[in-house]
């Protein structure tokens, strides 16, 4: 933990926030760093059931801090993968897709360029009303780099991504919601992301992350439908889901094991 990302956990919650409100949570150096350690720390976490990521102050996260970060990566090879299938930059939001527990981000103020990446690196997006959104790389002469176009693959129509990239328009959160970069909106997206998450953790933990491997399973559908079986079967009588199962039969709150 640094002083760029903070982190706590409640009942299996993590509730991670980026921490830099005097410029709206732009990413520099040490933002990128303190996004790396989270993700490998909370990944390391057995406990760990879910996580709220949002940020301090009047923004989730404005993009790049470009006077920061103008030197950084001069002659380094970006295309090598340091971080498995990513480069460190992409890892900062490609990490939460990979992290084995569901990740909701609760996203407010403004959400651009890299901050709008690093979002949509999560399973679930809660965004306020008034929330704005860019794919903003165009208007710097660059394109989406940090697992954009990965993360948005699924969920934003082909036309619309490539229209708000090629244009690095800004838009609203209704329209984030109707394109697919947002979930749904909520007056207060971190207060309905934490009772999302709190949810989510009172699940048997080990179908919660069975059940996001699925999701993230990239194979045809012979692969995806042989996954499904092959973690049903791991999860079949064992003790968190016989516990589930004795939970609601006798209707009280489930005691899984981490």
């Amino acid at each position: 933990m640094n002083d760029r990302v903070t982190w706590t956990i409640e009942g299996g919650v993590a509730d991670v926030r980026l921490h830099r409100p005097d410029k709206m949570n732009a990413l520099d150096p040490a933002m990128i760093e303190g996004l790396l350690t989270a993700i490998e720390t909370l990944g390391q976490t057995v406990s760990l059931r879910a996580v709220v990521l949002s940020g301090e102050g009047r923004a989730f996260c404005a993009g790049l801090d470009m006077a920061s970060m103008a030197n950084v990566g001069s002659g380094v090879d970006i295309a090598a993968r340091t971080h498995g299938l990513a480069n460190s930059y992409q890892q900062v939001a490609w990490g939460w897709r990979a992290l084995p527990v569901p990740v909701i981000a609760a996203v407010h103020g403004v959400a651009f360029g890299g901050g709008l990446q690093i979002a949509s690196g999560a399973d679930i997006r809660i965004a306020a009303p008034d929330t704005r959104l860019s794919v903003m790389e165009l208007k710097w002469g660059i394109v989406p780099d940090m697992a954009g176009f990965v993360l948005w693959r699924g969920t934003v129509r082909d036309d619309v991504l490539r229209e708000l990239t090629y244009t690095a328009r800004e838009f609203g959160a209704a329209e984030a919601e109707r394109f697919g970069f947002v979930t749904r909106l909520a007056d207060d997206p971190h207060a309905e992301a934490l009772v999302l998450a709190h949810a989510i953790a009172g699940r048997n933990p080990d179908a919660i992350r069975a059940a996001k491997r699925l999701a993230n399973h990239e194979g045809d559908a012979a692969a995806v439908l042989l996954a499904e079986s092959v973690e049903q079967a791991a999860l079949l009588r064992t003790p968190n889901q016989i516990e589930a199962v004795m939970a609601n039969l006798q209707k009280r709150s489930p005691q899984f094991r981490d």
